[in-house]
C-alpha cells in the first residue's frame, strides 16, 4: 500500500484567543496534484507552515511520506520543496546564485560540475535561462515566482508545497505557472493553495476544502463536481420576480440560487426529488413575459461546489 504524501489527524493550532485549526483531518495521496481551497483565515497557510515545520501545532499528528513532522522534522523537510506566498530573495544574488544556495541546504547535495548542471537544468525548466545572471532585485513578480519554483525543486523533493503560486500574476504569467505545476505531476506530489477556482479545475486531480479550520470536503475533483439529478440550470430573460416568488413556496422546490447579468438570470433550482422536474417544466413555461433560454440538468462547476460548502467568505 502506498504511503500518503501528506497525512494529518486532529490538527489544532491556537494563536492566543484565535483557533486557526480546529481538528483538521486530511490525506493527500502520493503522485496527485491537490488544490487546497478555503476563504481567507480558513487555516490554509497555517497548515502549510506546520507541514514545513515553520510553526508548531497546539496538538495533532502530521506526517510527510509517513515521517512524523514533529519527531523527525529535518528528515520530513528533506522530502519537501516549498514556495511561500510572497517569496523574498537576497537582492544582491543572481537567479543562479539563489538556486545554488537552496541546493546546498539539502543533506547530501550535489557539488561541483554536477551541481552547476542541476542548477542550470532547473533554471531552463522554469524558463529563466536568459535571466540566470540577473540579480533578483530586477525580477518581475512572475519571474520571482518562477525562481521560487526552481529553488523549491532543487532538492528533487517528493512533495512540492505551493502557497498561492499564481497570486498577482497577469494572464500570461498565470498560464505559465499552471503549465509548470502541471508538468510536476510526473515527478512529485503537488499540494497548492489558491483562490482561483478555474485553475484548480484545469490541473488538479483532487481537492480539499477547509472552512474555519476544519475540512468540509475532500476527494477526486470529478466526485466533488458530481451533480445530483435534482439540480436544474435555468436561464431566463425578462422580469422573473413573480415566477421566482411562486416557485419558492412550492413544496417540491428546496432552493433557488440566482445570478443576474443585466436582463438575464441564471438559476440553479434544487428539487425535492428527481420526479419534480415534471412540475418544474410547466411552471417555467407558464411564466408570463419570460423567455426560457436554457433548461437542463445542472453542470456543476467548482465555484458552485465551493460556495455551497464554504460560502462567500467566512474567514476570521
Amino acid at each position: 500500500m502506498t504511503v500518503p504524501a501528506i497525512e494529518i489527524r486532529q490538527l489544532k493550532k491556537r494563536y492566543r484567543k484565535v483557533e486557526a485549526l480546529r481538528g483538521l483531518d486530511l490525506t493527500v495521496e502520493a503522485g496527485s496534484v491537490c488544490g487546497f481551497l478555503g476563504p481567507n483565515g480558513a487555516g490554509k497557510t497555517t497548515t502549510m507552515k506546520i507541514l514545513m515545520g515553520l510553526i508548531r501545532p497546539t496538538s495533532g499528528w502530521v506526517a510527510v511520506d509517513g515521517i512524523d513532522v514533529r519527531e523527525s522534522g529535518l528528515l520530513a523537510r528533506s522530502h519537501i520543496g516549498y514556495l511561500p506566498q510572497d517569496p523574498v530573495f537576497p537582492s544582491y544574488q543572481t537567479v543562479r546564485g539563489v538556486v545554488a544556495t537552496a541546493a546546498r541546504l539539502y543533506p547530501g547535495h550535489l557539488r561541483g560540475s554536477a551541481l552547476r548542471r542541476r542548477v542550470d537544468d532547473l533554471i531552463d525548466r522554469v524558463g529563466m535561462t536568459d535571466k540566470a545572471k540577473r540579480r533578483t532585485a530586477g525580477l518581475s513578480g512572475g519571474e520571482r515566482q518562477r525562481l521560487g519554483i526552481a529553488q523549491a525543486l532543487i532538492g528533487e523533493p517528493d512533495l512540492v508545497i505551493l502557497d498561492e503560486p499564481s497570486a498577482g500574476l497577469d494572464p500570461t504569467g498565470r498560464r505559465d505557472m499552471l503549465n509548470l505545476i502541471d508538468g510536476l505531476r510526473s515527478t512529485a506530489t503537488v499540494f497548492y493553495s489558491t483562490h482561483i477556482l478555474d485553475d484548480v479545475e484545469r490541473i488538479s486531480d483532487t481537492v480539499i476544502m477547509i472552512s474555519r479550520g476544519v475540512v468540509v470536503a475532500q476527494g477526486d475533483i470529478d466526485e466533488i463536481l458530481t451533480v445530483p439529478d435534482t439540480d436544474y440550470a435555468v436561464r431566463l430573460r425578462g422580469d422573473a420576480e413573480a415566477l421566482h416568488s411562486r416557485l419558492e413556496y412550492e413544496p417540491w422546490v428546496k432552493s433557488i440560487d440566482v445570478r443576474r447579468h443585466g436582463d438575464i438570470e441564471d438559476w440553479i433550482v434544487r428539487l425535492s426529488d428527481g420526479s419534480a422536474v415534471e412540475r418544474l417544466a410547466p411552471a417555467l413555461v407558464d411564466g408570463e413575459g419570460l423567455d426560457i433560454i436554457e433548461f437542463h440538468l445542472s453542470d456543476r462547476r467548482l465555484e458552485d461546489a465551493y460556495l455551497s460548502l464554504v460560502g462567500v467568505d467566512n474567514g476570521d
